[in-house]
């Protein structure tokens, strides 16, 4: 520690015994009542992570528990239009107001922002970075039990942002059954330790597609890697969860609510018994 120190880690390079996770936190919103976050990420694009996102906070609004979803993914944004959101965020004097869905889920995203859901968002990573903390700092969530944050894909900025400037709880690892993506959920895997952010564990989307005449599981893309990769990293398998024609038509429909996930009942138990302990 310089000599010269004044406690403030925030806006020091400098790497000493006194520099904790604590120091990059940031305070909610003095009005937000925020129980429990939960993270949920993925190595790479393209595996279901806002599919699973929005399933999990449905899941568990169903349940009885009020639920928020504070999308991350600031340069692709799917969130709104899985659920179908169109009316912008607004905001008072008390700070940003999220969005709530049919069924009462608090959602605050990029595109409830912008003008129209297509404009791209061109920013650098600070930039990208400051607006995930802005969702956190300055959106009021109220009586949120859990709020889930739909991460980008990767290990970069904004995966860094997240996991310095709010309490995680907790994190939910998205994989599919190909070798490259389970491959890649070690990199998601050893970044989640390096921040000291438990991992609930594992869920593999689109596992299989089941035959509608004679309800044979399809496998895909391959055999499942749920089991190897769990056991690999020590890790919970939680679910593996079917290619659905009819949840993705629901996705586009933005009627995604209307979808039940059963194969989710031990993510949902892991989550309730985490909000409640």
């Amino acid at each position: 520690m310089s000599e010269s120190c004044n406690h403030d880690c925030s806006n020091c390079s400098s790497n000493c015994s006194e520099r904790s996770m604590e120091s990059f936190r940031i305070e909610p919103n003095k009005y937000s009542k925020i129980k429990k976050v939960i993270g949920v990420v993925s190595g790479k694009g393209g595996v279901g992570k806002s599919f699973v996102t929005s399933m999990l906070a449905s899941g568990m609004q169903k349940k009885g528990y009020s639920c928020g979803i504070l999308d991350a993914d600031i340069t692709g944004p799917s969130i709104p239009k899985m659920f179908g959101l169109k009316e912008k965020a607004g905001g008072n004097e008390y700070g940003m107001l999220p969005v709530k869905t049919k069924n009462g889920i608090q959602v605050m995203s990029v595109n409830l922002l912008v003008d129209n859901e297509t404009d791209p968002v061109v920013w650098r990573g600070p930039v990208i970075a400051g607006v995930v903390q802005q969702f956190w700092k300055d959106v009021l969530w109220r009586d949120v039990d859990c709020l889930f944050v739909d991460m980008p894909p990767g290990t970069g900025d904004v995966s860094l942002t997240v996991f310095q400037s709010i309490p995680v709880d907790g994190i939910i690892i998205v994989t599919s059954p190909q070798d490259l993506v389970s491959m890649i959920v070690g990199k998601a895997v050893n970044m989640a330790k390096m921040m000291n952010v438990p991992i609930l564990g594992l869920v593999e989307n689109m596992s299989y597609l089941e035959c509608p005449d004679c309800g044979k599981k399809i496998e895909l893309y391959g055999e499942s890697k749920l089991q190897k990769a769990a056991q690999v990293y020590q890790l919970a398998p939680l679910a593996q969860l079917p290619i659905r024609p009819a949840a993705a038509k629901a996705c586009d429909e933005g009627s995604v609510e209307d979808i039940e996930t059963p194969e989710l009942a031990q993510a949902y138990e892991i989550i309730e018994y985490l909000i409640n302990k």
